[in-house]
């Protein structure tokens, strides 16, 4: 699918990965909705590339509903949806002070996984109704799961669970879609130079950076959103996860 003139929905693109893909696309001609929970940070972004800030809740049915609504009001039918949001968190399974709160465990997989699945059947309902492109395609779906979906490690229990479950519904999604001519992809990226990163110490950068069998670095967002963009590209492309993290494998700690 070509980029330019399309309508693009990006959820977390208030910051990090999602805001990379945001410039990149936008830059490209597409035409950007920008979700985030965080309503400064989405209006930022929208006013930086002349796109739509969207605030709200990707795991809020009704939320989502009025925002893709909105969107299509402003940009016309959405073709492509990126879910870039999600949240982590590093907490034992048994600690130190007992078992996990539970509440901490449902909110991340609310966010990451339930919020995903509910952009995928919202967007993907809208873009089956559209008008055929060239190949039949209607649209292209792209999530963002993370090498902890395989290689989870000690304290990554509710984010390795959150994101394995993105991964492992990409398959049956892109299935099902095939009917449509929606394509379904996930990337799942390693270790970047997200502003979470940016907060550790230079030398804890610099050691993860080296980690990395090659190249010894931490990942740029610009990789990220370039990949995303070779995604909506590709119409061969479909029903695939693509790990994104310089051939890296996590270790249990």
């Amino acid at each position: 699918m070509e980029i330019d003139g399309k309508a693009i929905i990006v959820t977390g693109g208030g910051s990090g990965l999602g805001a990379a893909t945001v410039e990149f696309l936008a830059a490209r001609g597409a035409r950007i909705g920008i979700v985030d929970l965080d309503a400064a940070a989405a209006e930022r972004m929208a006013k930086r590339v002349g796109g739509l800030a969207l605030p709200g809740d990707v795991a809020s049915e009704q939320a989502m509903i009025a925002a893709l609504a909105q969107a299509r009001e402003a940009h016309g039918p959405c073709r492509v949806l990126v879910n870039c949001a999600g949240i982590g968190t590093a907490k034992r399974v048994v600690g130190r002070d007992g078992p996990m709160p539970l509440a901490e465990f449902e909110r991340v997989l609310r966010v990451n996984l339930v919020g995903s699945f509910n952009m995928m059947r919202l967007a993907g309902a809208a873009m089956s109704t559209l008008e055929p492109l060239e190949d039949g395609e209607r649209g292209v779906i792209i999530s963002t799961a993370s090498v902890a979906a395989f290689e989870g490690q000690v304290g990554q229990a509710a984010y390795a669970a959150s994101k394995g479950g993105i991964a492992a519904m990409t398959l049956p999604v892109a299935r099902e879609f095939a009917g449509f001519g929606i394509r379904v992809l996930t990337i799942a990226p390693g270790l970047f130079l997200t502003p979470m990163m940016r907060t550790l110490p230079e030398e804890v950068q610099k050691s993860l950076g080296e980690s990395i069998p090659f190249p010894r670095r931490l990942g740029g967002a610009e990789e990220f959103a370039s990949l995303v963009g070779h995604m909506i590209e590709n119409r061969f492309l479909n029903g695939e996860i693509v790990r994104l993290d310089g051939a890296l494998r996590l270790p249990p700690r």
